[in-house]
């Protein structure tokens, strides 16, 4: 077996800065299965190294490294070192041999073929000349190329992401680009051979538009960050100096891990300044599904409830094969014959007994059972549930009336309005009050009772409690009569109320003399006659006095009362006090 060597730190001057102007180069290392013993740096014609590339051991055997550097114009040296001193010679110790090279404006600058060497210089000349790159710019394409900068209109065909691995449990042969799990956590390790930590010097993390900053804390040797990174999406790495003490040994170094344990990239310590830009893609894993193999039917000995894909394994037992009997399939799996187990017809149905569709002759379910729902089955009903389908006898017929309990007319009994809502309207609702109003129908205690009587201040029976006024009738005002002639046996009495009433009943006891006639009217009112009153003019007398509603009465002061006649004739009067 061929002896690893340690690789020795390359001699080198380190350049006070970058190039300012640099031309985009590729430098793809192709490893045998020795990869730590590979090395590689790249000096100008001063003897001053520009870059470098080592620590190569975590990759694969015979990975492709592909290293992306910025190189000044003209004349350079690119020299290859391997420790063991035999090259990329892998295929002398029973592997594959490794091959090296320069890319510089998609051209091959060099091109390493003999395997075989021990430290390779070779003479390389870069120019910024690079003649456009021509290809499809659309990263939506399948045609499309990262590294073309002028579109070629050579975008046909659109990515169908799926998987495309026909080994694969979920292969997909319409699609025509992997799927890839679109982010995941890498693992990010940062170094310090020393243990005193990185004192002000950070690494910088850069992918889309997302830039992170990490260093090592001062008691540190190693320390892990984890990060979350898109996928395929490249990330770059850039490491800042910002103490100069860190100088003096450089002692860093980082390595990027995924998911998967991949290193993506690893920069062992030291690191070379200036350094130029680490860019690498990211790889978080695809969406492809591994086939698991086994037998997919519940009903076997062997079923698998991982196994995605079928192997015709399955295997099953003696028992009943017959699908009309129950025993098929309370026996838990396929027999493969018959032995003689089928005794019970199998009968469909739903055999929850708290279902609407129970069957009582049913000995295997058949999914289809309905559960019970409970309400009005009546389509003519007010309460009518179309998804009841056991009615519950809880029906209720329409009623219709008001069911605004605002309202006036509203009725409690009623569940249907039937437009004949009446608003309250507020008022005496009494129809024998002064004050009543025919449109209230709601009483608000407003009524005032009616009082009769002479409202004329100017009358000697005036009623300042009066609401009604009687007018100049019989019933109405009554006045002095010092307008009476004072005839014979006229008494005068100006403020006697009998004497008012006579001369207004009968004007011949003012216009004329008072009379027997006068006088027993007199006595009338007074209540001190018993006889019948005369009238003068037709002979009629007063042959009763009721109240309003014709039951009889005395005469009675300050009540409205019904005089009836020998004639038929019936007066309403009031005599006041």
């Amino acid at each position: 077996m061929k002896k690893l060597l340690l690789l020795l730190l390359l001699p080198f001057t380190i350049l006070a800065q970058g190039p300012p102007n640099c031309v985009p180069t590729t430098i793809i290392i192709n490893l045998d299965q020795y990869q730590s013993e590979t090395a590689w740096a790249i000096y100008d014609t001063a003897g001053n190294m520009l870059t470098y590339g080592q620590g190569y051991g975590s990759q694969p055997d015979y990975a492709s490294v592909v290293e992306q550097r910025c190189l000044p114009e003209g004349d350079l040296t690119f020299i290859i070192y391997d420790s063991y001193g035999d090259g990329l010679n892998g295929a002398l110790w029973g592997g594959l041999d490794g091959s090296y090279y320069l890319v510089q404006c998609n051209d091959t600058l060099i091109y390493g073929t003999d395997p075989a060497f021990d430290n390779d210089s070779i003479h390389v000349f870069v120019s910024d000349a690079c003649p456009p790159v021509l290809g499809c710019m659309d990263p939506a394409y399948v045609e499309f190329n990262p590294l073309a900068d002028t579109d070629d209109g050579s975008c046909t065909t659109l990515k169908v992401f799926g998987c495309t691995d026909s080994t694969m449990y979920n292969y997909d042969p319409n699609a025509n680009t992997m799927a890839l799990i679109p982010n995941c956590d890498f693992v990010l390790t940062l170094y310090d051979l020393i243990g005193d930590g990185w004192v002000g010097s950070y690494l910088e993390v850069t992918q889309d538009t997302n830039v992170y900053q990490f260093w090592i804390d001062t008691t540190a040797y190693t320390q892990d960050f984890i990060i979350n990174l898109k996928s395929p999406m490249p990330v770059e790495f850039r490491f800042y100096v910002t103490s100069q003490a860190q100088l003096t040994t450089p002692h860093c170094g980082f390595k990027l891990t995924n998911p998967l344990g991949n290193t993506i990239i690893e920069v062992l310590p030291p690191f070379i300044q200036p350094m130029y830009k680490y860019k690498v893609p990211t790889y978080c894993g695809n969406l492809c599904i591994e086939k698991i193999f086994g037998c997919m039917d519940s009903l076997a000995i062997n079923y698998s409830d991982t196994a995605n894909t079928d192997d015709g394994s399955c295997y099953y037992a003696p028992g009943c094969t017959n699908s009309s009997y129950l025993e098929y399939y309370t026996q838990g799996y396929v027999a493969d014959f018959n032995d003689g187990s089928c005794v019970t017809q199998a009968v469909w149905g739903c055999t929850d007994s708290t279902a609407f569709n129970y069957d009582s002759l049913a000995n295997l379910d058949n999914g289809g059972c309905v559960p019970v729902i409970l309400g009005c089955m009546q389509p003519l009903a007010f309460n009518y549930d179309a998804n009841a389908n056991t009615d519950d006898g809880s029906c209720v017929p329409y009623i219709y009336g008001c069911i605004d309990p605002t309202m006036f007319n509203y009725d409690p009994n009623a569940n249907t309005d039937n437009g004949n809502c009446i608003p309250y309207i507020y008022g005496c609702t009494d129809s024998t009050a002064f004050n009543y109003n025919a449109d209230a129908n709601a009483d608000n205690g407003s009524c005032i009772e009616i009082i009769q009587g002479c409202m004329d201040p100017n009358a000697w029976n005036y009623n300042p409690e009066a609401n009604i006024n009687h007018g100049h009738d019989s019933l109405g005002c009554l006045y002095a009569a010092e307008w009476c002639i004072n005839g014979s046996g006229n008494p005068f009495f100006l403020n006697d109320e009998c004497y008012a009433w006579v001369i207004e009943v009968d004007e011949y006891c003012c216009e004329n003399e008072w009379d027997t006639i006068c006088q027993s009217t007199y006595d009338y009112c007074a209540g001190t006659w018993s006889g019948p009153v005369q009238n003068r003019y037709e002979q009629k007398e007063l042959i009763m006095v009721t109240d309003l509603l014709g039951r009889p009465t005395k005469i009675v002061k300050n009540k409205v009362l019904l005089y009836i006649y020998s004639d038929g004739s019936v007066k309403r009067k009031l005599i006041n006090k």
